[in-house]
């Protein structure tokens, strides 16, 4: 049995939508970033699946561009999130209220 273009974007709709149902359904802003990491990777899965199908390298040359804005926003996000629980002691993003005077 071979593992066709199919099995992969099937993997990567479900990877995408676990990642989806994490933003919407939790609070804390660890996870919701874990969660963005799981959209990101499922459709760097789309592009590697969609690279080998039609036999170009394009695809997993956006893959490298995606990591990249990734771990650039993973920087970025957590030196927020630690920065925010310096300063209120937690990280539920219900209890973080920065814009109220």
């Amino acid at each position: 049995m071979e593992i066709e273009l199919g099995h992969y974007l099937a993997l990567s709709a479900f990877v995408f939508i676990c990642g989806v149902l994490g933003v919407l359904t939790r609070r804390n802003a660890i996870i919701i970033f874990m969660s963005i990491e799981l959209m990101l990777n499922a459709v760097n899965l789309s592009f590697v699946a969609f690279s080998h199908y039609l036999s170009d390298i394009a695809g997993q040359m956006m893959v490298f561009f995606v990591m990249t804005v990734a771990a650039a926003e993973a920087a970025v996000g957590l030196a927020i999130v630690i920065s925010l629980f310096r300063n209120k002691q937690t990280v539920n993003i219900d209890e973080i209220n920065l814009l109220k005077g």
